[in-house]
Formats: structure tokens, C-alpha cells, sequence
């Protein structure tokens, strides 16, 4: 029972583990973690707005404007308005950043694999699938979001 006290410090501690591990392979090709998850949740959802990507990625929306301003400088990423919204704008990677993305993936590979290193095949599908399990039982608690008020004119 002493064991299952300490899941949620395991859980913790492994995520800081491999971030670092993942974070010190990114620093070797020049990206950082906020640059990397803003790229990869690009590529997942190309015409995402700037919002949704920092709900994503967990990113303070004005270090994510940021983070954006320095891709879309370099050529990796564009914003295009929104057509059916003036004020907002939808995001879109650049060919620029395809190499990129590759770099990433494969930074990605390699920091599992270092975590995954001592782990079978079947010891491997069966921690996926645990953890899956996780996340469905604590995302089935999440509060469902609160409707937005509307303001009324009082006449």
C-alpha cells in the first residue's frame, strides 16, 4: 500500500526526468521545449488559433505570442486571419519548418528510448496502456467548462 501512496511523485518525477532528458537533446539542435510543443501542436492542428494552441501546449498565451513572433521571423510558421473572425488569427507551419519538425521527432525517439531502454516490447504496450487508462479516469473528472455569461442591456 506504501507503494501506491507515492504514484503521484512517481508520476511527477518521471515527467521532470524525461523532460530534462528531452529538453537537453532539444538544446543540442537549437530548439527549446515551449518551441518544440508549439511546433508539434501545429503540425497536429494546422489552422489552430493562437488561443487553442496555448491551451494546448500549456503555454502562457503571452509568452506563446512570443515564441510565435520568433518562428514566424525565422519562416517556420504564419498567421492568416481568420475569415470568420477579423480579430483573430489561425496559424500554419511553413515548409521552413519541416526539417525541424524532424529534428524534433527525433529527439523525441531518442529520449523514449533511453526511458523505455530496459523495458520489453509487452512491458512497453502494457505501460502505454496503463497510463491511458490514467488519463481516461482523471479526464472523465475534469470539469466541464463554465458557459460564458452573456451581458445584457438593461434598458
Amino acid at each position: 500500500m506504501d507503494r501506491l501512496r507515492n504514484l503521484g511523485f512517481l508520476i511527477k518525477d518521471v515527467s521532470r526526468l524525461y523532460t530534462r532528458r528531452f529538453e537537453e537533446h532539444a538544446n543540442e539542435i537549437g530548439v527549446t521545449l515551449p518551441q518544440c510543443k508549439a511546433l508539434v501542436y501545429l503540425a497536429r492542428n494546422e489552422g489552430i488559433n493562437q488561443v487553442r494552441l496555448a491551451e494546448l501546449t500549456d503555454i502562457d498565451p503571452m509568452s506563446l505570442v512570443r515564441i510565435l513572433d520568433r518562428m514566424e521571423a525565422d519562416g517556420w510558421i504564419e498567421r492568416r486571419f481568420d475569415p470568420s473572425d477579423r480579430r483573430a488569427k489561425r496559424l500554419y507551419s511553413k515548409s521552413k519548418a519541416k526539417p525541424i519538425l524532424e529534428r524534433i521527432w527525433r529527439v523525441g525517439d531518442a529520449t523514449r528510448a533511453e526511458a523505455l531502454d530496459s523495458l520489453s516490447a509487452q512491458q512497453r504496450n502494457t505501460l502505454i496502456d496503463l497510463l491511458e487508462q490514467l488519463q481516461g479516469n482523471l479526464s472523465k473528472l475534469e470539469p466541464l467548462p463554465e458557459p460564458t455569461a452573456r451581458k445584457t442591456a438593461r434598458g
